[in-house]
């Protein structure tokens, strides 16, 4: 049984076994037993207990084994030394899934730690799937069924939460039924010894009663899989995190500035942003999130306008929205012109709009109502503080009635608790969010937005590279094989600096100096004014040392600078190995830049960029990316710096090439993800200005242990990379020439461009209809791909010139590697020449390579040609149905 159909039977099972159960009142068998018991589950419920014969008034059965029927789940109360046991009698009974509720593990020290491991062997070997341990259980309200020792039952609703901590889960509750919130599903999974985020959210996913996904994390062990499920889902499932524990260890010092400047909890928010998750920082907010993006469409932007009968809630919402990087909406001349017809002489005439404390249902409207036609207003939040005339129940109406007309974002604050509760109902009634204040309504709002940002980052079309980009990996290889040979563990400067030349990264001329004489015979030959800077793979902060000297203007001048640094570097680290000094070309750039990496130990090698020099460590301007990075990620990255303003050019100074910027740190991100023994890299300052780019100075440290021989490429990533391993020229039957390799985000134009090439018929026998034209949805949906759940092979032609995309075939795999989905098409002009035969054979291959257990096809009955490339490829058909279905089962 796979995890799909693991987690489908748990969650909806038709008979369960409860082992451990109790009669001693306060119990975690006692309440298991009346939960499950006393709801609407209309399944089996067989209680489990050699000690008894019955309890309220059911039998209770001595083991698993004594139990006639077939149990579809266990439920594990018992002693943790027990667990063991109970889980190979699982095994030996049929039973394919626990709930192991019992605690003892690795929240208990080393013996605990060491028990935790047995139970994950033995589930394996015995076969069965396990939620916890160490957890509450589950509760499903939709089937009545309360598999857990909460005292009381959720209400059913479309919210999936998940949630590590047992008794947070408890909290949550009460406070879900006091505020009449609903679930699909409420899971406590413990300490995760098997069943984890990742295959939670696959299987949410699919589920058409959940709406959005809350978690409350403490820990994330297989961050690879989560983010590729929680990339796969977002687009169409809100996933809202609120992840606690901030750890000191990640701001520990370290070798290099990357190491210091950026802890656990910083990279969290890169990796969320990635996966397009929302990050909350309360319970509240989380709820509140969840209830908006259910609520109300995504705004397009953070520009919210506030409408508001009282001054000082409208003051409190905007200090709030502007604090929280918000921008208020400008109010246009036209707006402002409307707004004076409805409104009366004193309104505020500014955003938040001061409607005045008198206002009546018609000023709320019709300003509402005008506002909703504002093109650059991304939001609206509508405040009401009930005064003596006020009718909260009649402005309620209104404005959920008129707001019903609009897709823009809607949010209220009704404040007054009972003297506004029935316009509090009338707007929640017409699907508009109502909070207690301004601050909660403005955080979910700035929440929306970021969530639906980092949606928008997920999906854009990032631009084609400047140039062709071809490393110089191997020397790159034999260049670290050297240091490793010589037993160092950190390059020099002038090895870190041929390193990075090898991706393109520039430095300005320098040279190596092993005596003063030679230094100024390296300085004269370069030109003065130079720099000087001491070489030691045991001295990376060289200022520590008074290790650099700058603008040398003579040779005499760089033989006094030679000896002062290396009598101040021995002195000041008599145990380092000195190996002279570095001389440089002095380059002047205008701004100075820091571009790091760090590898993680959670999340792999992490990418930091922002202001540079002496002060990187007490500005901390600094973004965090997550590798691989395209031109669009690393315009974000580079975007979100305070230093950005500076370089995009500020009060008529001279902008720099934004793109060659980012085309190096597209270049960066490759290096880090080709060699993942680096540990930590700097190069500091990068200097910049509108003439270029240069690295003047470069650290890298690496791993003391060696990477393992014949690993899988970029197993150290987080997010799987482009798989240029895939890339071919094969020569057709006619003898023309064409490029075989993966699809990436950047080919959305070239698809465009292969779809309007289809002749009606093509089109029909691809989607089994008619597309009058492809949209920015479909495109990025076929070319913004999961490498690891999907392959798409595109065969790529040049006529006079210019790269056109004639064919694609991709496997669409489901997250267990079970079964994957073939499709296949080659546009008209490139029909008749094998390309079918060459892309099946392509994608087949990944398939097998991927060790997928079978693979299927759905193809109209009259396309002939679909049917002639999967009959000789031994696929099997189904008979009288029309798609017809062609099965393909992968000898491994």
């Amino acid at each position: 049984m796979n995890t799909f159909e693991s987690l489908r039977t748990v969650f909806n099972p038709r008979s369960i076994a409860l082992v451990g159960v109790s009669n001693r009142p306060g119990s975690v068998g006692n309440a298991l037993l009346r939960n499950t018991l006393g709801g609407d589950f209309d399944g089996v419920v067989y209680p489990v207990n050699p000690k008894h014969r019955s309890m309220r008034g059911t039998k209770v059965y001595p083991t698993l084994r004594a139990i006639p029927d077939r149990v579809d789940l266990a439920i594990i109360a018992t002693p943790s030394t027990h667990v063991l046991g109970v889980i190979e009698e699982c095994g030996q009974c049929g039973i394919g899934n626990a709930v192991v509720i019992t605690a003892g593990f690795l929240e208990t020290g080393r013996a605990g730690a060491a028990l935790f491991r047995k139970l994950v062997r033995t589930a394996r070997q015995a076969g069965v799937r396990i939620i916890g341990p160490n957890c509450l259980g589950f509760i499903r309200p939709p089937i009545g069924l309360n598999a857990s020792f909460a005292a009381r039952m959720a209400l059913p609703g479309k919210l999936a939460f998940i949630s590590q901590s047992g008794a947070l889960c408890t909290a949550v509750l009460d406070w879900s039924i006091r505020d009449r919130v609903g679930f699909s599903h409420f899971i406590s999974i413990g300490s995760m010894a098997d069943i984890g985020y990742h295959d939670l959210l696959d299987y949410l996913a699919t589920d058409p009663g959940t709406s959005s996904i809350l978690i409350y994390m403490e820990s994330l062990r297989d961050a690879k899989r989560f983010i590729s499920a929680a990339r796969s889902i977002g687009r169409t499932k809100p996933i809202i995190v609120l992840k606690v524990g901030r750890s000191s260890e990640g701001a520990a010092a370290a070798s290099s500035h990357t190491g210091s400047l950026t802890g656990d909890d910083a990279i969290y928010d890169a990796v969320f942003e990635r996966a397009g998750v929302a990050r909350v920082n309360t319970i509240k907010e989380l709820f509140n999130i969840s209830q908006s993006l259910s609520m109300q469409p995504r705004p397009r932007g953070n520009r919210l306008l506030i409408i508001t009968n009282a001054g000082g809630p409208g003051v409190i919402a905007t200090d709030m929205h502007i604090a929280q990087g918000g921008r208020l909406a400008p109010l246009s001349a036209t707006l402002r012109e409307k707004l004076n017809q409805v409104l009366p002489a004193a309104w505020s005439h500014s955003n938040p709009i001061d409607v005045l404390g008198d206002a009546g249902v018609t000023p709320y409207t019709e300003t509402l109502r005008h506002c909703l036609d504002e093109p650059n207003v991304d939001g609206i939040l509508v405040i009401l503080t009930p005064q003596a005339m006020t009718n909260a129940d009649e402005i309620g109406r209104a404005l959920g009635d008129l707001a019903a007309t609009s897709n823009k974002t809607i949010l209220a604050a009704f404040m007054g608790a009972a003297d506004v509760a029935s316009g509090t109902r009338a707007l929640t009634a017409k699907g508009i969010p109502v909070y207690d204040n301004p601050e909660e309504a403005v955080t979910c709002f700035n929440l929306m937005a970021r969530y639906a940002r980092n949606q928008e980052l997920l999906t854009e079309t990032p631009e084609s590279v400047p140039a062709e980009f071809k490393p110089k990996t191997a020397v790159n290889q034999r260049l670290l094989a050297r240091v490793r040979d010589a037993g160092r563990h950190a390059l020099n400067e002038n090895e870190a600096k041929q390193f990075i030349a090898n991706y393109g990264l520039i430095s300005p001329p320098h040279a190596h100096a092993a005596t003063a004489a030679d230094a100024a015979r390296r300085a004269a030959g370069f030109g003065f004014p130079v720099a000087m800077k001491i070489m030691s793979p045991d001295i990376l902060h060289k200022t520590d040392v008074n290790g650099v000297a700058l603008n040398l203007r003579s040779k005499r001048a760089v033989m006094l600078a030679f000896r002062q640094i290396t009598r101040d570097a021995a002195r000041l680290r008599p145990k380092a190995q000195l190996q002279g000094v570095i001389v440089e070309k002095m380059v002047t750039k205008k701004y100075e830049l820091f571009l790091g990496s760090k590898m993680d130990p959670v999340f792999g090698p992490v990418i930091l960029f922002g202001a540079g020099g002496v002060g990187v460590e007490v500005f901390k301007d600094i973004s965090i990316g997550i590798p691989p990075l395209n031109m669009a990620l690393a315009k974000r990255m580079i975007e979100k710096t305070k230093i950005h303003t500076l370089l995009a050019g500020y009060r008529g100074m001279a902008a720099i090439d934004m793109r060659s910027l980012q085309f190096l740190l597209y270049r960066f991100s490759y290096m880090i993800m080709d060699f993942p023994e680096i540990a930590e890299m700097d190069i500091n300052p990068l200097g910049v200005d509108a003439d270029g780019i240069v690295a003047l100075d470069a650290k890298i440290v690496l791993d003391p242990a060696p990477p393992p021989r014949h690993a899988a490429p970029y197993r150290h990533l987080i997010v799987t990379p482009y798989p240029r391993e895939l890339e071919r020229t094969v020569r057709l039957a006619n003898r023309k020439t064409v490029r075989l390799r993966p699809i990436r985000p950047e080919d959305e134009q070239l698809e465009a461009e292969m779809f309007r090439a289809m002749s009606p018929q093509t089109q029909r026998f691809r989607f089994f209809e008619l597309i009058k034209d492809i949209s920015h949805e479909m495109l990025i949906r076929y070319t913004q791909i999961d490498y690891d759940r999907e392959v798409a092979i595109v065969a790529e032609m040049r006529e006079r010139g210019v790269r056109k995309m004639v064919g694609v075939a991709r496997v669409i795999g489901d997250p267990y590697h079970e079964t994957s989905e073939f499709a296949i098409v080659v546009a008209d002009p490139w029909q008749g020449m094998g390309l079918g035969n060459v892309l099946t054979d392509a994608v087949l291959s990944v398939a097998r390579q991927r060790k997928y257990r079978s693979i299927y096809a759905d193809f109209l009955g009259d396309n002939h040609a679909m049917h002639h490339i999967l009959r000789k490829r031994k696929f099997t058909f189904s008979t009288g149905q029309n798609p017809v279905r062609a099965t393909w089962v992968c000898a491994h």
